[in-house]
């Protein structure tokens, strides 16, 4: 009869053994019988306990924990449950940080809002900023770029935007300063640039309306509400340009 695995279902190479798992066998002793490196997930390896599937390690891990086959590790199921539980964690955060780059505050919540355990999670961030993989400089003024350049924000929204993602105000401040200076981008050109193609799908409407509406547009991204209006002035009736221009 086929003993059970206590590889569980889940992310990565696998969901590990817990405490809780290993209750549900009475072994008295925890011994390595097998270090198999990961198929589809290079760096990991799947160790197996007294013949089961018990948990993903590192090769790190495995040299920290002094593992190998034939090691008796009854006395350290808590390391070696805790090892695997961490990398799990640091595992999921860089595939996160894959599918879009990330502050370290919000990659911080966002694993927790997952389930995974604050330690873990704080021990994850702590080696991704070592590694450079989060870098919060760097992710605001990308940040920006998209946002300003791109997108026609304001300096005061894209702040705003930076801080709910959990960088740091003086971080974003200079983040924000540096992308400014490099693109050369001035205020007023930047309020009348996203005036002049929001006025492309305005067309057709009372000069009154269109006005107020524009005027919206330009404050819900942020823009002074004077240079707003210094901007609009210079427009004076903002009329959408025709399709020859």
């Amino acid at each position: 009869r086929r003993e059970p695995s206590l590889q569980l279902k889940g992310e990565g190479a696998g969901r590990n053994a817990t405490m809780e798992d290993l209750n549900n066998f009475q072994d008295s002793t925890f011994v390595i019988t097998a270090i198999v490196a990961a198929a589809r997930h290079p760096g990991r390896f799947e160790v197996d306990v007294n013949g089961r599937s018990f948990a993903s390690l590192s090769i790190e891990g495995l040299e920290r924990l002094r593992i190998s086959i034939g090691s008796d590790i009854t006395d350290r199921l808590d390391a070696v449950l805790a090892e695997a539980a961490c990398l799990a964690v640091y595992d999921r955060a860089l595939n996160m940080l894959a599918f879009r780059a990330r502050s370290g505050a919000e990659l911080s919540r966002a694993l927790v809002r997952k389930g995974a355990d604050r330690e873990h999670v704080s021990q994850a961030i702590h080696r991704l900023v070592e590694q450079g993989f989060i870098d919060d400089a760097a992710f605001a003024r990308a940040f920006t770029r998209a946002k300003v350049v791109g997108a026609s924000h304001s300096r005061r929204r894209v702040q705003q935007e930076l801080q709910r993602k959990g960088v740091a105000r003086d971080v974003a401040a200079e983040a924000i300063g540096e992308v400014l200076v490099e693109e050369g981008i001035d205020q007023l050109a930047l309020i009348e640039a996203a005036a002049r193609r929001k006025l492309r799908t305005l067309a057709g409407l009372e000069p009154a309306v269109r006005r107020r509406r524009l005027y919206g547009f330009l404050a819900r991204r942020g823009f002074d509400a004077g240079d707003i209006q210094r901007v609009l002035s210079t427009l004076g009736d903002p009329v959408p340009p025709s399709d020859g221009e």
